[in-house]
């Protein structure tokens, strides 16, 4: 099959590391076909740019103020992004995360460009139930500014069924827009290589944004409870106290350290804290498609997640993983009592793990099939 000739690509997100850690694969991809990739975000700090030039890419930084509702903050980021594709003059813009796929929509059209690629990894804060009054008029500012983004996009990505759903009873996404399940961004299953689970009593570790929504508390009531009863169980949570509304607070996570729970902080390579657990949870309420379940799947880990959107997409129950009712601190115990009273589960489930990344969430896989959709 014939090649689309080089094009200039603009990838814009939200979190300037992520254009490495998430997407990192992808430009690759893009770079080694001949494709000329701007990356996007806010606040690239010299290390970040030094890596992204690394792999081929050109850092720039951009006005996104992520978690900000403010019009006017809004609106000039919009307009800043206008002026840089403008001067970019990409073929085609992706975006991923809610800010810059509804900014980065208006932004390309107004600047002209022809194709805009919006990739819903997820439906974040807005959508992720409670009726909290700032969660409802955020959910209503993003379902207007999400029907205006599609309605200005080429093809839309979704990490799973349950959001395109979601979208289409929403009557978000115009019918005739194409659309499209990928699955998620993937994992490089050379980098996170299937790793022993270790011996000895069970250990769990989870990671991630310290969100509410991330479903930490439950796993804190759990880990609380476990430990109790089994002592020489270890449980350990690696992440950050993020700006989100739904954040914990610094008292909060205190207490979970109280508790037992093992505190590993921000962690700037998952790799070691993966391979010295035999169990990885993330107790989500909802995701696109999880990135850190990914990487314990491909070191060959047993998960414990969710059955909600995003969560159950990583897990065949009993073949390589336990699913939970979100939201059930008492269910995610009981899921994680099993691995203690049956120390042979996670030397028996974490194999398939691995197996299941390599068929279905491989990134090299994920990647040609997203520039494929988006005509590269």
């Amino acid at each position: 099959m014939t090649r689309p000739a080089p094009q200039v690509v603009a990838l814009l997100g939200s979190f300037a590391p992520s254009l490495i850690n998430f997407r990192g694969p992808l430009i690759e991809a893009m770079v080694g076909r001949g494709h000329r990739v701007h990356a996007l975000a806010p606040d690239i700090d010299g290390p970040t740019a030094a890596q992204l030039r690394s792999i081929g890419a050109e850092p720039r930084s951009v006005e996104l103020a992520r978690t900000s509702l403010n019009p006017l903050r809004t609106l000039a980021s919009q307009r800043s992004l206008s002026r840089l594709f403008r001067e970019l003059r990409p073929d085609l813009v992706i975006a991923y995360t809610i800010k810059p796929v509804v900014l980065g929509a208006a932004a390309a059209r107004a600047a002209g460009v022809e194709r805009f690629v919006p990739m819903v990894t997820g439906l974040g804060y807005a959508f992720t139930g409670g009726f909290e009054p700032k969660r409802i008029l955020s959910r209503v500012a993003a379902s207007l500014m999400y029907r205006r983004a599609f309605a200005r996009s080429t093809v839309a990505l979704f990490q799973n069924p349950d959001d395109l759903a979601d979208f289409r009873r929403l009557r978000l996404l115009p019918a005739a827009l194409p659309t499209a399940l990928i699955n998620g961004s993937g994992v490089d299953t050379r980098r996170f290589a299937e790793v022993p689970v270790p011996e000895g009593p069970p250990s769990f570790l989870m990671i991630g944004r310290l969100l509410g929504d991330k479903g930490v508390r439950e796993y804190g009531s759990a880990a609380a409870r476990l430990k109790r009863e089994h002592p020489e169980v270890r449980v350990s949570l690696a992440g950050w106290i993020d700006p989100s509304p739904d954040a914990i607070g610094q008292a909060e996570l205190d207490s979970l350290v109280a508790s037992g729970i093992d505190y590993l902080g921000r962690l700037d390579d998952v790799r070691p804290a993966i391979a010295a657990h035999s169990v990885y949870v993330l107790p989500s309420y909802r995701e696109g498609t999880p990135r850190s379940v990914l990487e314990a799947m491909a070191t060959g880990r047993a998960i414990v997640t969710s059955d909600a959107p995003g969560c159950r997409q990583t897990v065949i129950e009993g073949e390589n993983g336990l699913l939970a009712p979100p939201r059930d601190s008492d269910a995610l115990y009981r899921a994680m009592l099993r691995f203690v009273e049956e120390p042979d589960l996670a030397f028996r489930l974490g194999p398939r793990s691995r197996r299941i990344a390599e068929q279905r969430f491989d990134v090299d896989a994920v990647n040609s099939e997203i520039l494929r959709l988006a005509g590269l």
